[in-house]
């Protein structure tokens, strides 16, 4: 099992910290450094600033979200970063949720989220390859673009630029039973939001049947601390922003697979407290052993412990979301 490092994306504005801990997961052995992006920072520059300044660890982005580009818009950021980090480019995507695509892209959610996924992978994948005009007659993503409100005049074109790689891992970020099956045949990997070692069967039949090669990379906070509960906190708190505040109450993709992982009465509870403004009170409401489950928190001897749940299943990548150097260090004694 191989060691990433998750930065996540900004907050209130750029963190001092992120190359330095990119440069020191690079000196410990760990494969990739990931960025992301909500409605902030996007997850393309950042990494660029951090390619800069690395030599051989991996870039990652999880995730690039769909809706802020169009999917050559996405293959050409991923393939000049690929030529300008000597091939180091890994392309996460995710197609958020209806309140981010349509409250801060100002686009439409797909009515067929599986189809606008295929499909923009799809055309990715065409201008990676090159091996002609990118062409697609498809519901979402049309190249050239034949809608009734075009001119007619597009041209379907491939790329100037020849992509470094052709086969440029493209991995995806998927939560529901059915999404995780299209992933696993279409894309190079998935990224689990959630993963719990002992819970698989949440995503479905397809995570036992996955192809050769295949990459499962979770996004999991780790932290080696004496108190168990208050290493808990910033699990809480993501959970509890995610669960309530990253979609409608009626449509929540995050709040969803928490019901399904057996903690439905909780999520709702939590949707509730966070949509009512009783933030805090949400955070609080996630329950302890949910946190615990899908991050690996705690003295070094539990970790370790615990640890062997996380290789014993299908993850080929633990992304792991450190606050410090000490943490980033153990981890990688212990995967060693």
């Amino acid at each position: 099992m191989r060691l990433g490092l998750a930065l996540g994306y900004w907050g209130r504005g750029p963190s001092p910290d992120h190359v330095p801990l990119a440069q020191e997961a690079e000196r410990l052995g760990y494969d990739s450094v990931w960025t992301a992006e909500s409605w902030g920072s996007d997850a393309f520059t950042a990494l660029t600033w951090i390619a800069a300044r690395t030599s051989t660890i991996k870039l990652g982005t999880a995730v690039a979200q769909m809706a802020a580009r169009s999917p050559t818009t996405t293959a050409m950021h991923a393939l000049t970063l690929d030529h300008l980090s000597g091939g180091r480019m890994l392309l996460g995507l995710g197609l958020s949720g209806p309140q981010v695509v349509e409250g801060w892209y100002g686009r439409p959610f797909p009515k067929s989220p599986l189809t606008a996924t295929r499909e923009y992978v799809d055309v990715v994948r065409q201008v990676l390859r090159r091996e002609g005009p990118v062409a697609l007659d498809g519901r979402f993503h049309s190249h050239p673009y034949g809608g009734p409100d075009g001119t007619g005049l597009g041209k379907a074109l491939k790329p100037i630029t020849h992509p470094l790689r052709p086969d440029l891992p493209i991995l995806l970020g998927a939560e529901g039973p059915k999404n995780v099956a299209q992933t696993t045949r279409i894309a190079d990997g998935w990224l689990p939001l959630y993963w719990a070692p002992g819970r698989p069967d949440v995503y479905g039949e397809a995570v036992s049947e996955l192809p050769e090669g295949f990459l499962v990379a979770p996004l999991a906070r780790v932290q080696v601390c004496d108190d168990i509960s208050e290493g808990l906190l910033p699990v809480k708190a993501m959970l509890g922003f995610y669960i309530g505040g990253m979609g409608h109450a009626a449509r929540n993709f995050h709040a969803d697979l928490m019901a399904r992982m057996g903690y439905e009465e909780e999520a709702r509870r939590i949707q509730e407290l966070f949509l009512s403004g009783r933030k805090e009170e949400a955070v609080l409401a996630v329950p302890d052993a949910f946190a615990d489950e899908i991050s690996l928190v705690g003295p070094r001897e539990r970790i370790a412990e615990r640890l062997e749940l996380w290789r014993k299943g299908p993850v080929t990548d633990l992304l792991v979301l450190a606050p410090d150097r000490r943490t980033l260090r153990v981890l990688a004694e212990l995967n060693s």
